[in-house]
């Protein structure tokens, strides 16, 4: 009886920690399938994001048959279905949550303007926002004229103005005076996702992130 207390909680910490992982592995799928959509197929983004829920069905399923105990195919199969259902469910919520707080964090002189960015973006970014709303920086005529400068195509450079779709397909976050593995990982993170992210130390200290339009 006296080890229960500690067992319990030794189970509610590896609980705590596999949602977490979980969900971080979920929005993974959700954004680099999302991306691969828009890359791939020019799908929107609402049609994007409904293709990479698609795609994590087969993952899920997978994963239940793999660690799901018991005798039965028919208790099997109903399990997986259920998860499943949960995990997109878990998917949505997650986008919703973290998309809607993301505009909610910015300030709201430049919010006008952070909504004028693609979805995609702004989901991939959401985590960052939240966590650091002012991360987010709004360029300016003098940044983008800096940006060629220090050699950065224009059709690059270009992605911080409004395009074809209406959108803006480019952001900046602010690096100067955050730890450098933070800086690093979000660089990196942005590059597993499929976006384009550049460091740039001429023109302040920030991380330079776009959405290339397909084709």
């Amino acid at each position: 009886m006296i080890h229960q207390p500690e067992g319990l909680l030794r189970r509610s910490v590896s609980w705590v920690i596999g949602v977490g992982i979980l969900v971080a592995t979920l929005f993974a799928i959700l954004v680099r399938g999302s991306v691969f959509s828009y890359h791939t197929w020019a799908f929107g983004a609402s049609l994007s994001l409904v293709c990479a829920v698609v795609m994590t069905v087969p993952l899920l399923l997978l994963g239940a048959w793999v660690i799901i105990p018991g005798s039965g195919i028919v208790r099997r199969v109903q399990r997986m279905l259920i998860r499943g259902t949960l995990m997109i469910a878990f998917i949505y919520m997650g986008y919703a949550v973290l998309y809607v707080a993301s505009t909610n964090a910015v300030p709201d002189e430049i919010r006008e303007e952070y909504q004028m960015i693609h979805p995609l973006l702004r989901l991939a970014a959401s985590p960052v926002i939240v966590l650091d709303p002012s991360a987010f920086r709004p360029p300016d005529e003098s940044m983008l004229e800096d940006y060629r400068l220090m050699g950065l195509s224009a059709n690059e450079a270009n992605l911080h103005f409004v395009q074809t779709d209406d959108l803006i397909h480019s952001l900046d976050l602010v690096t100067d005076n955050r730890s450098e593995w933070r800086n690093r990982a979000i660089e990196l993170g942005f590059w597993a996702f499929g976006f384009h992210s550049l460091r740039l130390l001429g023109v302040g200290d920030h991380l330079h992130v776009s959405l290339r339009l397909p084709g």
